[in-house]
């Protein structure tokens, strides 16, 4: 009896000696698992560099005519030829329109008779009176008729040429609104009319900029319609009054536009250019992390060990790892944003890949390739 527990007793004991075995041999590989050194993740990075940066003030505006009006009718009449194509580019006093004015016409020709008549009989009676043969009286209604029907005349001509529509100025000619046997109102709109040879653009800038704002400043301009194509205007006038609401300034540039590629109306970004270049530190905007609580770039650097000293892998590489670093961002254009504070030309700061980073995170940049950048 006492042989067979103590056989039994040796069963267990193997059996619990295995199972603890394997056991053991289990929680070691997890532990040699999880403290194995985690593969770097792969990044690319650019060094920050100092350039020499030109400071300048973002503003956006609208495009507006150097001239631009609506035509109209001053007199009533019915429309008896429409002397434009619609989109024509038309000379300063070209006829546009012409309104019916026969009835005019006849008068003007009744009151140019009248007009003869009187004009000889004061002539006649300004040798009478010389001669003594009709009064002073005589002679002076003499020329007071005359001079009533000379103005009656002149107010016909001008009644007639309100019957005719002349260009005010040369430019281009928009869609006509009217059509031959039209009946219009004073005051009823025939077309558009634009000068496009120059364009003027409208801006609002905050009220502390004035002190940086002079009349001759070169404004940048870009427009949907040509994302590609940088403009160029020159500031004209700064509006010598602040406004009460907003607290914006007006200002006015205006730029040639000897091909029409631009039109009045257009929404514009602009860019004030301010004298002065500065040397700033850039990196391309991709590098920085925007956050309501700060933003942030990660710089790579060399992975140091407990006694300070680089740390290298296999090969006898240098280790690199990422720190993140806290910054102060300036002005940004054309994908590069100048670092203020708390980045130094030099330092390699990454520019994809952020999302799997933390500080202390092993990395492994990856050069960009030739067509890649092109991308």
């Amino acid at each position: 009896m006492l042989r067979r527990m103590l056989i039994m007793l040796a069963v267990v004991a193997v059996v619990v000696a295995v199972l603890a075995g394997s056991k053991y041999l289990s929680i070691r590989e997890q532990i040699a698992q999880y403290s194995a050194p985690m593969p770097p993740v792969s990044v690319s990075a650019v060094k920050a560099e100092e350039r020499t940066w030109q400071n300048r003030l973002p503003a956006i505006g609208t495009l507006r005519a150097n001239q631009g009006v609506t035509l109209t009718a001053e007199v009533s009449g019915t429309v008896r030829d429409v002397l434009f194509v619609s989109g024509d580019k038309v000379k300063e006093g070209q006829p546009l329109l012409q309104l019916e004015n026969a009835v005019e016409e006849a008068t003007r020709r009744t009151a140019e008779a009248d007009l003869g008549l009187a004009k000889v009989e004061y002539e006649r009676g300004s040798n009478l009176v010389s001669r003594g043969a009709i009064s002073k009286s005589e002679y002076d209604r003499l020329a007071a008729q005359f001079k009533r029907n000379d103005a009656r005349v002149a107010q016909l001509r001008a009644a007639l040429a309100k019957k005719r529509i002349l260009a005010p100025f040369s430019g281009t000619i928009g869609i006509r609104q009217v059509d031959v046997g039209d009946y219009l109102s004073p005051g009823a709109a025939i077309a558009t009319l634009q000068d496009l040879s120059t364009l003027l653009v409208d801006f609002f800038l905050p009220e502390q900029d004035f002190p940086l704002l002079k009349t001759g400043q070169t404004v940048s301009v870009h427009v949907a319609a040509y994302p590609q194509q940088e403009f160029h205007a020159r500031i004209e006038a700064i509006n010598p009054r602040v406004d009460n609401e907003t607290r914006n300034l007006l200002v006015r540039a205006s730029m040639a536009n000897p091909d029409g590629k631009l039109l009045p109306g257009m929404f514009a970004d602009l860019e004030v250019h301010l004298p002065g270049d500065a040397r700033r530190v850039v990196v391309p905007e991709t590098a920085v992390t925007f956050t309501l609580y700060g933003n942030s770039v990660y710089v790579v650097v060399p992975k140091k060990g407990k006694d300070g000293k680089a740390e290298t892998d296999a090969k006898g590489q240098p280790q690199l790892t990422v720190e993140r670093r806290y910054i102060k961002v300036g002005d940004r254009r054309e994908g590069m944003a100048v670092i203020l504070e708390g980045l130094a030309a030099g330092d390699d700061v990454v520019t994809s890949g952020q999302l799997k980073l933390d500080t202390g995170t092993n990395v492994a940049i990856v050069r960009e390739t030739n067509a890649q950048r092109g991308q």
